[in-house]
């Protein structure tokens, strides 16, 4: 083991940093013109947690202002991705839902990858994959909980 847990957890977070802009760059050049990775990311987050938050519960979710997380909101929209509703809960404010062309374009975007996706076989064999994700979820759990004291 490492003798210094500081330099190894710095390696591991470095590691996802370069891995987080890397797959940004191949999962853009999937997008259509006008859209980028945060757009897929609204689009997707609304299909694998829930469609109909708020703005700002979306922009919590991000960890972004919600000023941007508005402009992002406004690009969605203007590409008929989504739409937003009155909140009944709250006049104040509105509710985020994904409309068929955006659940539509994130499963196209996936599919496309996955030609890409399939050569990583050869590559980390996807019992690797499966010993390894549970490691990185449970990581994810206690990186989101603890934003959130």
């Amino acid at each position: 083991m490492n003798d210094n847990p500081t330099a190894l957890y710095f390696t591991l977070f470095n590691e996802i940093g370069i891995l987080e802009q890397l797959s940004r760059a191949f999962l853009e050049a999937q997008l259509p013109n006008g859209l980028i990775a945060p757009h897929f990311s609204v689009l997707n987050h609304l299909i694998r947690v829930q469609d109909g938050q708020t703005p700002l519960t979306l922009a919590t979710a991000f960890q972004v202002p919600k000023t941007t997380m508005t402009h992002t909101l406004s690009g969605l929209q203007k590409h008929g991705l989504v739409e937003t509703r009155s909140n009944p809960d709250d006049a104040r404010s509105k509710r985020v839902w994904i409309t068929a062309a955006g659940t539509q374009l994130r499963n196209n975007t996936i599919a496309r990858m996955a030609p890409d996706l399939g050569k990583l076989v050869d590559v980390i064999p996807a019992k690797d994959v499966e010993t390894i994700l549970p490691h990185l979820q449970r990581l994810r759990a206690y990186l989101d909980q603890a934003r959130n004291p």
